[in-house]
């Protein structure tokens, strides 16, 4: 493969998703050579390539605990017009959603990469790892010019999946321990020329289809951009007709920066796996099928929706959970709803445990109870660094939802804003540890957390 890289990089990142490319961005600016090695043409991963969106959330009440390199990157969107900022949340899940448009988040998120000093290889998939004493050696890459070789002293896991992390060794789980089921994927859409205005309207006239809001639907004027959940009467008749042949209980909405255009978080695939080729690619069509039949309905029976159509879907189905490695500790759900208080704390959050039911669980009741957990009001949680490596490889750090937790916790910590803060202590370790030639679960504390700080980032400490 020709390129025109260096021996040898400081840093090297595998995956350009905003865990990745915000590690990356971390890694630079400390002083390190950084290559991002993309399998898009872009970066920002389930937020440009799937249509994930809003980013939930960067608050625990009004205080913002997610700030760094993440809410930059916010705050740069906001001055370009690309983004409302932080928007109360009118669905009632958590404090605050942040819409963008994630055009301007693919520019935003490269033109940070490039002035901090980091590459980026699209077109570029990992093929393979080699691996001696413990250490990577180097990884094998695919892309148009056929297999290559890239080297790095660090490495640095953001492909979602723990793809780099398991071929390289380190033990993973997959899913709930007792069978293995992960959550369902959700093949997103955005669908253009929505009339908001009478959406909100007939939300207002029609509690019974928005059962969420109670006795107070004008909960959705709080915002500039509406998020919400609701038509179950629509969509309950729907699927007994045959019409809608997935089990969902609502339609989730979530206008996006631009006027008119909304995100339709409402698919469910359930039963596949994302670290199964064949099983992805019947994820994806079964994905696209059902997103078919949640436009008919909208188009059909949702007022605000009659002259609107669908813009987007994929290039890639929405994957929430897969691999999880087996780090120095892994979180627990205890410790997310105890608010557990980590001396090598590296990242907050306070969204619920929000986990999708995989398949063969689509009752509600206690069942949901379950799934879904909230921390009292104004609490939250902390993420440790000993969660993002392993005992196995010594220059190996992972980031991102596949860090080590359990099946529950991960159903908080897979949130976009609080990827991005691990993402950015994963790569200020990553440039420590390639500098000082340590194991990067020696990096410690006192090295880590002025670095975090230097770089804006919360830390209640």
């Amino acid at each position: 493969m020709q390129t025109n890289q260096p021996a040898v990089y400081d840093v090297v990142v595998v995956g350009g998703g905003i865990s990745g490319t915000v590690g990356a961005i971390a890694a630079a600016r400390n002083g390190s050579k950084v290559l991002v090695v993309e399998q898009y043409g872009f970066l920002g991963g389930n937020l440009t390539a799937c249509g994930v969106g809003p980013m939930m959330t960067f608050h625990v009440e009004d205080k913002q605990v997610v700030k760094g390199i993440t809410g930059e990157l916010i705050d740069r969107m906001v001055a370009n017009g690309k983004s409302p900022g932080h928007v109360f949340d009118t669905t009632g899940t958590t404090y605050t959603v942040t819409p963008f448009d994630a055009e301007g988040m693919k520019h935003e998120l490269e033109m940070m990469l490039l002035e901090s000093g980091g590459e980026v290889l699209y077109h570029t998939m990992l093929a393979g790892v080699s691996v001696q004493d413990g250490r990577i050696t180097g990884i094998q890459v695919c892309n148009k010019a056929g297999l290559g070789t890239i080297a790095g002293k660090v490495y640095i896991d953001a492909t979602g999946d723990a793809d780099l992390s398991a071929w390289s060794g380190v033990e993973c789980t997959m899913g709930r321990p007792q069978d293995g089921a992960c959550q369902p994927m959700t093949m997103k859409m955005k669908m253009c020329n929505v009339d908001i205005e009478r959406l909100k309207q007939f939300i207002r006239e029609n509690p019974e289809e928005f059962p969420r809001y109670g006795d107070d639907p004008a909960m959705i004027d709080n915002a500039p951009k509406l998020s919400t959940g609701g038509f179950v009467k629509t969509l309950k008749e729907a699927q007994q007709r045959g019409e809608v042949t997935f089990n969902r209980e609502e339609v989730l909405i979530f206008e996006t920066n631009n006027p008119g255009e909304v995100i339709i978080n409402t698919t469910r695939v359930q039963g596949h796996s994302s670290t199964d080729p064949w099983s992805l690619s019947l994820a994806e069509i079964e994905g696209r099928k059902q997103t078919r039949q949640i436009e008919k309905l909208l188009k059909g029976k949702a007022p605000g929706f009659e002259a609107s159509f669908v813009e987007y879907t994929g290039p890639s189905i929405g994957v929430r959970s897969s691999r999880q490695i087996k780090g120095t500790y892994t979180v627990t759900l205890d410790d997310l709803m105890s608010c557990r208080k980590f001396d090598d704390v590296i990242a907050h959050g306070g969204y619920p445990i929000d986990i999708h039911p995989p398949a063969g669980e689509d009752k509600e009741g206690e069942e949901d109870e379950r799934r879904h957990r909230h921390l009292p009001w104004g609490s939250m949680y902390s993420i440790p660094y000993s969660s993002l490596v392993n005992p196995v490889i010594h220059n190996l750090i992972t980031v991102g939802r596949s860090i080590s937790a359990t099946f529950e916790a991960q159903g908080a910590l897979r949130l976009t804003p609080i990827a991005g803060a691990i993402g950015q202590a994963g790569g200020a370790a990553a440039s420590i540890a390639a500098r000082n030639g340590i194991p990067a679960k020696d990096v410690q504390p006192g090295q880590l957390h002025p670095v975090l700080l230097e770089q804006g980032a919360y830390l209640d400490i």
